[in-house]
């Protein structure tokens, strides 16, 4: 292959693949794409509904993205739309602003899609996909768990037909004490009838009695929710539950979604930029975290700078086609890479499938029941919400279950963008807390080999006049001050001790006001007649060192191996 090639489809991934492009690979991205369909329309509906907008805003958001993420984007099956949380957050940053639902919201809406894309794309641009790794797992996980918690409150106002607020826990139980007793008993009856389908109809077929036919047919219990939604639109079309107050999604446009800049001013970009740099952080997290897993298990290439790229671009297709924010769903892409999908063509058929839907059947979908979209959510997010990470961060590092949990009652408790905030500030300090509060040990030779461990844990030969120290972290000014109390303690319990040496194995760097502290243990020990020596240092700090004053001025020496050192400041003892 030519450099111009290699270049090109390093930039459009989607040369490489169509080059190689078949009949076997097509029918199988056809069939994927027929399965993931049937999740992603009544799915695409509902999200929209999450986001505040108009349910056809989320076919819209199904369209041009995939496709375009499928030229540029590098995972084979990730399925690019509307998600659950990135709607949430959606709604989270527009509702403060404006009337939900309003001409003016749905064009913010599309100007945050549009802004996302901007910030996505010039990020990859500048190669920052480095930042993912800026939020812990155990944040991520956190939030992720108290957004679905939300995100099903956030559905209830459809169960039960009252204006319930959910922004956040707070705002709910307050709403819902007030608006209790105004609830729709038809309606709620309805949709806890559709959850309990969408719970135990799968159940059912995965039975012993259905499991052979189940196996034969996986579309089947994927395509649950759409069964679901022809089912309930037949209810209202020939039995007229909807005079019993059930709420439908109502008129539907129809067409092709209409290509057009958002309406935009300097004063609305700058109300939105925050809203648009959370989603960006958390819609390319969620996106990257999905193509990685599906790209370990077809060991395909991936990269995160691409991804953001082209996460930035399906974006702004999605701002310029009226429709809102999107990233990776990771349902839809466990569904289209277990259905057989071969490559991102899959995506692309699925958005033909939708423009037909959106040309064609959106009449259809006018007599669907709000609960039943509610429901649906309710059911496919709160698979979730799952405490035991929280019991296992806790059990494996304090720190890591304190993020977790400031992380889940900041989203519950004030709002998505802001308890995703904390949890990373709270990630950040607590960090600085650990590098802080080194592990330092007074280490000892194991006998019989030229190892040293730490005298507290293993039963080792020491020196009464050496002390050798081990720092398991690398020297900043956050701990320096530490070590130079240690070292200060330690010189106050051995009255005979002649030698400090300084074991720098765990030692990757040392900054400007270590490497001053440093020279402070050495001055202070000189006056105590106390030579200091340092022992396996690494090579890039050893370079780093020889530019400073430290070397020269050491009263001790410089050891290759810390038993080497040892061996030769008390032969007798470390023979």
């Amino acid at each position: 292959m030519s450099d111009s090639k290699i270049h090109l489809s390093k930039i459009l991934p989607a040369w490489q693949w169509l080059q190689d492009y078949s009949k076997p690979k097509f029918r199988a991205d056809l069939l994927a794409a027929l399965i993931v369909i049937a999740m992603l329309v009544p799915q695409g509906m509902a999200y929209a509904m999450v986001a505040g907008l108009p349910p056809v805003t989320g076919l819209y958001a199904s369209i041009l993205p995939m496709i375009v993420y499928a030229m540029v984007g590098g995972s084979p099956t990730l399925s690019i739309g509307p998600v659950a949380l990135i709607s949430m957050m959606t709604f989270a940053t527009l509702s403060p602003l404006y009337e939900v639902g309003s001409p003016v919201y749905i064009q913010a809406a599309c100007l945050l899609a549009l802004l996302v894309g901007i910030l996505s794309t010039l990020l990859g641009i500048f190669r920052f996909g480095f930042l993912i790794r800026l939020i812990s797992h155990p944040v991520i996980k956190s939030f992720i768990i108290a957004s679905a918690v939300l995100i099903a409150l956030s559905q209830v106002k459809f169960l039960v037909d009252v204006p319930l607020k959910s922004g956040n826990v707070v705002e709910f139980i307050q709403s819902a004490w007030q608006y209790l007793s105004l609830t729709n008993l038809q309606t709620l009856v309805f949709g806890l009838f559709a959850i309990l389908f969408l719970i135990y109809a799968p159940k059912f077929l995965n039975s012993d009695l259905f499991k052979s036919f189940a196996h034969s047919m996986p579309f089947l219990i994927k395509a649950l929710p759409l069964f679901l939604v022809f089912i309930s639109i037949a209810l209202v079309h020939f039995l007229h539950i909807d005079q019993y107050g059930i709420k439908t999604v109502g008129e539907i446009p129809s067409g092709f979604p209409p290509i057009s800049m958002p309406f935009w001013s300097w004063d609305l970009v700058v109300q939105l930029l925050p809203g648009a740099a959370m989603i960006t952080m958390v819609s390319f997290v969620e996106s990257i975290s999905i193509a990685q897993a599906t790209a370990f298990q077809q060991r395909s290439e991936l990269n995160s700078n691409q991804e953001l790229v082209a996460l930035g671009l399906a974006n702004f297709s999605a701002g310029i086609t009226a429709s809102f924010p999107v990233t990776g769903s990771l349902s839809r892409t466990v569904v289209n890479a277990d259905a057989g999908a071969r490559t991102p063509m899959a995506g692309v058929l699925s958005s033909i499938f939708i423009v037909i839907v959106s040309l064609y059947f959106t009449g259809i979908f006018k007599e669907l029941p709000l609960a039943i979209l509610a429901a649906t959510i309710i059911v496919s997010i709160w698979k979730l919400v799952d405490f035991k990470p929280f019991v296992d961060s806790w059990r494996y590092s304090k720190a890591d279950g304190i993020a977790m949990w400031v992380t889940f009652f900041g989203v519950l408790c004030i709002d998505i963008s802001t308890g995703l905030i904390i949890g990373i500030v709270s990630t950040f300090l607590l960090l600085l807390w650990r590098i802080s509060r080194p592990h330092i040990a007074v280490i000892g030779l194991v006998e019989g080999t030229q190892h040293f461990r730490n005298i507290s844990r293993h039963d080792v030969l020491t020196s009464t006049n050496i002390v050798s120290i081990r720092i398991d972290e690398n020297l900043t000014f956050l701990n320096a001050n530490t070590l130079k109390e240690f070292v200060i303690s330690e010189v106050s319990k051995h009255p005979d001790l002649h030698h400090v040496v300084i074991n720098c194995s765990s030692i990757s760097n040392i900054d400007l006001s270590a490497l001053e502290t440093l020279e402070e243990i050495n001055n202070e020990l000189n006056k105590l007649n106390i030579l200091t020596h340092l022992s396996e240092v690494k090579g890039p700090v050893m370079d780093r060192l020889k530019q400073s004053n430290l070397i020269d001025e050491l009263s001790g020496k410089i050891y290759l191996t810390h038993y080497q050192a040892m061996h030769e400041l008390d032969a007798q003892t470390f023979c």
